[in-house]
């Protein structure tokens, strides 16, 4: 820190390099691809239950440059002509079209069979997700019965202490922020139903 001539102090910041390049890559772009249905499926529905971007998801399938490889190494022998594809435009980072295409070129291997494969990592994922899926829903009905008995407790004490009484209050209160959060939770199995049949 230095201190100038009129007692101001001037603060002198040192930051990490950042290079056009870099911020250039974090660009969003549009980009159209031909994917199977599941792989289309699977991308939506992992974004939607985690509660990310799908430019973050392509963005963490991408940036594992080895696996990609790898899956590139794969594609070189197989037959892409099998199964049906639906053109999809997704947005995506600048730098996660960048290391696509370089793959792609490097080894010969389709982009959108790359994208394809690459999805295929995150099927764990969603079985782990449809399980707990399952769990929720019966929790949530769980929850709705308790929510049903304080209700008729609620009337209970509205008819033998009063409305006005404290402890009914309080249960009123209490019954208000239950249901908010049954409505929260509602809200999220119903996201949940995605998954159903997939």
């Amino acid at each position: 820190m230095m201190q100038n001539s009129d007692d101001e102090y001037e603060i002198k910041f040192s930051f990490p390099g950042t290079s056009r390049n870099e911020l250039r890559g974090m660009q969003s772009v549009r980009a159209t691809f031909k994917l199977s249905e599941r792989a289309i499926g699977a991308i939506s529905i992992v974004a939607n239950q985690l509660g990310i971007k799908q430019k973050s998801l392509f963005d963490h399938l991408m940036d594992d440059v080895q696996t990609l490889s790898a899956i590139a190494r794969e594609l070189q022998n197989m037959d892409h002509k099998a199964q049906q594809r639906v053109q999809k435009t997704y947005v995506i980072s600048r730098k996660t079209l960048s290391c696509l295409e370089r793959i792609s070129k490097e080894f010969n291997a389709p982009r959108d069979a790359l994208i394809e494969f690459s999805v295929e990592r995150l099927m764990p994922i969603i079985t782990r997700e449809r399980e707990k899926h399952k769990d929720r829903k019966m929790v949530l009905e769980q929850v709705k019965k308790h929510f049903s008995a304080g209700l008729a407790l609620l009337e209970k004490a509205e008819k033998s202490l009063g409305a006005d009484d404290p402890v009914t209050d309080k249960l009123a209160a209490a019954m208000a922020g239950f249901e908010s959060a049954i409505e929260d939770m509602v809200a999220f199995v119903e996201k949940g139903k995605l998954m159903e049949d997939f």
